[in-house]
């Protein structure tokens, strides 16, 4: 790392945060809890504060043959907005390739990552600075990940699926699942919307699926109002693909 990058590492620390103002994640509550929990790791502003992204693409293209590619790419929070996101500091730890996705088995491949990661939590590493011209223990925390839902549960090991899908809201939540499709829906839409969207009064809330069908029958919802239906900006939140390959889903 060059003088100029290392004098960096600590922005996350001597920059001036306005209130009600976030402009990086050092602003968000949720750094400011982990450095309430974890004093002796703030305590040196130089420790690495990282976050980590991964997702599935084929390199051949979609009408290639069937091949998953899943590069692993960590990146580091303590340098400011302007340096944080660039390419320069994104750091790619490993490539997961093989003809299908890992699925709950990317655990398997991350170990190394998360053994190297373990050893500088607890013990960190004896690393030289500098920009101030003498060495320092440098210890490091996974701050979070970065990912699609489905991605999120194979890396975290929680299903996706049902209608616990929600880690936060476990049981707390309105879905219900489809009588045809058996999945989890999770979405109802508002009086106010329904008279909106098709002019008829309802009482109650009912469910989006339920209403979309109604509207997109020829003989309930006219073509004139195709138009509107689309520039309402629907989004269909399910937690398993899509109900059905001829009910149309907007996003």
């Amino acid at each position: 790392m060059s003088p100029r990058t290392a004098e960096h590492m600590t922005w996350h620390q001597s920059h001036h945060a306005v209130d009600g103002v976030m402009v990086h994640p050092s602003d968000g509550e949720a750094w400011k809890h982990f450095n309430s929990v974890y004093p002796y790791f703030s305590a040196e502003s130089r420790n690495v504060r990282l976050g980590l992204y991964t997702d599935g693409f084929n390199p051949f293209g979609s009408f290639a043959a069937p091949y998953s590619c899943w590069p692993v790419i960590l990146t580091v929070y303590n340098l400011p907005p302007g340096m944080c996101m660039r390419p320069e500091f994104m750091f790619l730890s490993m490539v997961i390739p093989g003809p299908s996705s890992p699925g709950p088995n990317i655990d398997v491949c991350l170990r190394p990552l998360i053994d190297e990661l373990t050893q500088l939590w607890s013990s960190g590493a004896l690393t030289y600075d500098i920009s101030m011209k003498h060495n320092f223990v440098m210890r490091a925390a996974l701050m979070w990940t970065i990912n699609d839902f489905p991605a999120y549960g194979m890396v975290s090991g929680w299903s996706t699926h049902g209608k616990l899908a929600c880690p936060y809201c476990m049981e707390n939540n309105k879905a219900f699942m489809l009588t045809n499709g058996g999945k989890a829906f999770f979405f109802t839409v508002t009086v106010a919307y329904c008279r909106r969207i098709t002019g008829i009064e309802r009482t109650g809330r009912i469910s989006l699926l339920a209403e979309l069908k109604r509207m997109l029958h020829p003989r309930v919802f006219p073509v004139k109002n195709c138009l509107m239906l689309f520039q309402s900006m629907v989004t269909l939140c399910l937690v398993s693909n899509q109900v059905s390959r001829s009910f149309l889903i907007l996003v």
